[in-house]
């Protein structure tokens, strides 16, 4: 085995371990110990912060550092690291979207094929009924070649499918990847159209990138977030449903700043206005204001609350 076989070995070993016997992982490495203190030493001027203990109970353990050092993950490690980044970036936790892309991103750029294919292939596996509103990332590799292409100022090409259904081509410089309503879009500029456009990412089909290098522009507006919100209200949705909340609209904005607009009434109350794909999505997004609030349409969303409540109210009755 060569030395750097050996010391890629020897760090997936103290990394899938807390702590190693200095005896046990020669064994392991199918080397002495003197050739195993060497091995140590050499990742130790790596950077890797391994920790060395002596006498009885002694051995190798690897510790935190000041930085971090490269990872060396198994093929289903890297299965489930992706996996759990496509839950961060497409569902609603406390962890930046942003860096979930990112992160996957890098991870991906450098999978083999046959585990990039695993990874897909487990896209279709079933999910709880909570998760139904959490956007679907139908090919990671297309994602991640958006999320590098935005990384390096990349110009990409891809096919796009529209909301009604149209295919088009399109050319475009990417410069942000937005979550939105728990949904993944490209914010780009557009070559052909010479404009700002929004693109959900898992409508995009085929991309890849042209190698033609831009300068990045400065993105519209303040917020991305709020930019592309704005450019997703200007679409028709299935439901757009209207409401008043009992409370200050400063307060309702900050609540729904990225799905839903809000108009003042007086200082006590506003209307709220929600457009969305499904009336679940809507019923949840009033709820979770924590706020009193009546719905005033559309009456298929009135009857959705309705059977919502009643559905809630048998859920906290005691049982017979």
């Amino acid at each position: 085995m060569s030395t750097s076989s050996r010391a890629l070995e020897l760090l997936g070993l103290l990394q899938s371990r807390r702590h190693w016997p200095g005896d046990e992982l020669a064994r392991r490495l199918a080397v002495s110990p003197r050739t195993l203190r060497r091995a140590v030493s050499g990742l130790q001027e790596l950077g890797y912060p391994i920790v060395t203990t002596r006498g009885t109970g002694g051995g190798y353990q690897l510790g935190a550092g000041a930085s971090l050092p490269p990872l060396v993950l198994s093929e289903d490690e890297a299965a489930a690291t992706v996996l759990g980044l496509k839950e961060i970036a497409t569902g609603a936790h406390p962890a930046s979207a942003d860096d979930a892309v990112s992160a996957m991103a890098k991870i991906v750029q450098v999978l083999p094929p046959r585990i990039r294919g695993r990874i897909d292939s487990l896209r279709a596996v079933a999910v709880p009924a909570s998760a139904q509103q959490r956007a679907a990332i139908g090919d990671v590799t297309a994602l991640t070649t958006l999320a590098l292409a935005c990384r390096d100022a990349d110009t990409v090409e891809f096919s796009y499918r529209s909301h009604g259904g149209d295919e088009s081509w399109r050319t475009v410089q990417p410069h942000r990847i937005v979550n939105v309503d728990n949904r993944l879009y490209l914010l780009a500029w557009d070559l052909a159209r010479a404009d700002w456009r929004t693109f959900r990412a898992d409508r995009v089909t085929g991309p890849h990138r042209t190698g033609n290098r831009f300068a990045p522009r400065r993105l519209p507006g303040d917020d991305p977030v709020a930019f592309v919100n704005a450019r997703i209200g200007d679409r028709p949705s299935r439901f757009r449903v209207r409401a008043t909340v009992h409370a200050p609209a400063e307060r309702i904005e900050a609540e729904i700043v990225h799905y839903g607009t809000v108009r003042p009434i007086d200082d006590g109350s506003c209307e709220v206005c929600i457009a969305a794909e499904s009336l679940d999505w809507a019923a949840f997004c009033l709820v979770a204001i924590g706020a009193p609030f009546v719905v005033h349409g559309p009456a298929e969303a009135v009857d959705h609350l309705r059977a919502w409540g009643q559905a809630l109210i048998a859920a906290t009755a005691p049982p017979s």
